[in-house]
């Protein structure tokens, strides 16, 4: 796991921008640092040692020194790769993975991302043609950020905060970004908050050459074996386990995320198998009434499958007070805007996982999206027609003071996007006008927008509304959050969930084998393991990691709300919210039927961002 950096540009450019720009990135690898130059090009990286310690330093070149290699991440099928090549006569220098990568270009060119198992955002610098290739792997894990500054020009980087190192980019406010961003509570790809620089979007190879840049995306050529509908279950076991296996490739220590829950188990158990050691992490709130699921706290459940498998375990106990002394930290890793509280979570372990001398965490992401495993997917299929619509205000899931049969109701009378909306997400076009100023949203596009893609014809299937969550929710959401929160502590986030093959297998999937007749949850995947798993886990209903915001924006976290909205914070400063938005927002949080503390925790989150970037702290 590393961090890069780099640049293609005409003009000269002092050398030691690169090196502001790649000590940016020190978290992300606080084991070595390597450079390459070559006239108009320069790149750099930081190394967070994993596989050939003592010999993975980068660049990483191909067999004539021609084609250079800076890249971010792991690439699990690198021995069968490395085997097919060495086949072929090439010769390697390293036992490093991502040496696979320069070798085979000479035999595929730019096609050669489609034959990465592993995540990673890459920079292949081909010297002969002066070209550059940015490439991105298919899940979205590892993050790529760029910026062209002119035609045939490219600044790039695993953050953009290292792109604030470069003299006279463009880091003017997308205020659309912003509009997006309380919905979703991240900005989804590939804009982020800046209007000129772009997230390279997943499974897409940029390339940057004779003064033009051309961006296309690549194939998942993990494609899955047709099978008839009684193996799949078997499938389901076959192609989950042969994905956390892949990803135990390490020559360091490695962990795990465990809740207790199925995703985690699963992981866990099949790890614990493999490895001679394993330590397991799991994280507990106060024990507060959890609005989704019951009760907040899961280290018992977590310690009962640690004792099980034999894991070494570690419960770390957190709350309102520990997780606010970690708001800075949370804010400046996010990168841009971003506030998805179970983030703090993933920061808790990957610091205890750092102290207790662990590198690599795998976790349990991804299972819902892949296997039907979120609460509202039971409904999906069986819409409530004796419910009454509520037609006054607004109604989504997260109204949690109405009844499930009138919340299904009003539901179900939305078009397609604003189902998809309803069923997952947080704020309202009409909330979100009541917060901000009217100069500042005036000629803005409603957050829906971001649903149309996926519509056909006039309505959704209930696959419509999972395949949604798994191309647009799964890697905005849940792939950034493990790795920002992971990266932090310079340890490394692994999603065996997030594999090429299990996306392409998911994809198969009809609804019925994702959630039962009687609305089981993720039924296929809870019978592939039934025989490793204890009975509760099993059995156990979702429960996600979610953390009581609500309960502490109303109570040790209000004065956060008071500050947030006081005419001098960055958000009135920069008359981005309305003057009454401090009322908007206590009127919004002591609402009993509808959960709000996302939404308000969002500008807060956004007002800490915006102080942090009037005073140039890039890190």
């Amino acid at each position: 796991m590393c961090g890069i950096a780099g640049f293609k540009v005409s003009r000269r450019v002092d050398e030691r921008v690169l090196d502001r720009m790649v000590t940016a990135l020190v978290h992300r690898g606080p084991d070595s640092e390597g450079y390459y130059r070559d006239g108009d090009y320069q790149g750099g990286m930081r190394r967070l040692s994993i596989v050939d310690i003592a010999h993975g330093d980068q660049p990483l070149y191909g067999a004539d020194g021609h084609v250079v290699l800076l890249y971010n991440g792991e690439i699990y099928n690198y021995p069968e790769l490395r085997r097919e090549l060495e086949a072929k006569g090439h010769v390697f220098r390293t036992n490093s993975d991502g040496e696979v990568i320069c070798h085979l270009y000479e035999h595929h060119g730019e096609d050669l991302f489609e034959r990465l198992d592993g995540m990673f955002s890459a920079a292949l610098w081909i010297a002969p043609e002066r070209k550059l290739i940015l490439a991105r792997d298919l899940p979205g894990e590892k993050p790529l950020y760029y910026s062209e500054p002119s035609p045939g020009e490219v600044v790039f980087a695993s953050e953009i905060a290292a792109l604030k190192f470069f003299p006279g980019l463009d880091f003017a406010i997308d205020r659309q970004a912003l509009w997006d961003y309380p919905t979703f509570l991240w900005i989804p790809e590939p804009a982020t908050v800046y209007r000129s620089v772009k997230a390279l979007p997943r499974g897409h190879i940029l390339s940057v050459s004779d003064g033009k840049s051309r961006l296309r995306a690549y194939r998942n050529r993990f494609e899955p074996r047709s099978l008839p509908a009684k193996d799949t279950v078997a499938e389901t076991r076959r192609v989950v386990e042969a994905a956390i296996k892949s990803r135990l490739l390490s020559d360091v220590p490695v962990g795990s995320f465990l809740s207790g829950g199925l995703d985690s188990s699963i992981v866990a158990t099949i790890a614990a198998r493999e490895l001679d050691r394993l330590d397991t992490f799991s994280v507990g709130f106060e024990d507060v009434d959890d609005p989704y699921h019951g009760r907040a706290d899961e280290t018992a459940a977590a310690a009962r499958t640690a004792a099980i498998i034999g894991s070494r375990h570690h419960a770390i106990h957190v709350t309102a007070q520990s997780f606010r002394d970690e708001l800075d930290i949370f804010c400046r890793h996010g990168d841009q805007p971003f506030a998805v509280s179970s983030g703090f979570g993933i920061l808790a372990v990957a610091k205890a996982a750092r102290e207790a001398g662990i590198k690599v965490l795998l976790s349990g992401d991804g299972a819902d999206e892949c296997f039907g495993g979120y609460s509202w997917y039971a409904y999906l299929d069986r819409r409530a027609r004796n419910g009454v619509p509520h037609r006054n205000g607004v109604v989504s899931f997260q109204n949690i003071g109405l009844p499930i049969a009138d919340r299904l109701a009003a539901i179900d009378i939305m078009p397609a996007p604003g189902r998809a909306w309803a069923w997952h997400y947080y704020a309202h076009e009409e909330e979100k006008k009541a917060l901000f100023s009217e100069d500042f949203r005036s000629g803005l596009n409603a957050s829906t927008r971001h649903f149309g893609p996926r519509q056909h014809g006039s309505d959704w299937s209930p696959i419509d509304f999972v395949a949604q969550d798994r191309e647009f929710y799964f890697p905005n959401e849940m792939l950034r959050k493990v790795d920002r929160m992971t990266m932090a502590y310079s340890v490394e986030g692994r999603v065996p969930f997030a594999a090429p093959s299990v996306l392409a297998f998911a994809e198969t999937l009809k609804f019925p084998e994702l959630v039962g007749a009687d609305g089981t949850l993720k039924t296929s995947l809870r019978r592939a393991f039934a025989d490793v798993l204890p009975e509760e886990v099993v059995a156990r209903p979702k429960h996600g990691f979610n953390v009581p915001i609500d309960h502490w924006l109303k109570g040790e976290w209000s004065d956060l709300v008071d500050e947030t909205f006081a005419p001098g914070s960055a958000l009135r400063r920069n008359g981005i919210v309305a003057a009454d938005a401090g009322d908007v927002a206590r009127v919004m949080l002591a609402d009993a039927g509808r959960l709000n503390g996302h939404t308000i925790f969002c500008m807060i989150m956004l007002n800490r961002w915006l102080e942090k970037e009037a005073h140039g702290n890039h890190r």
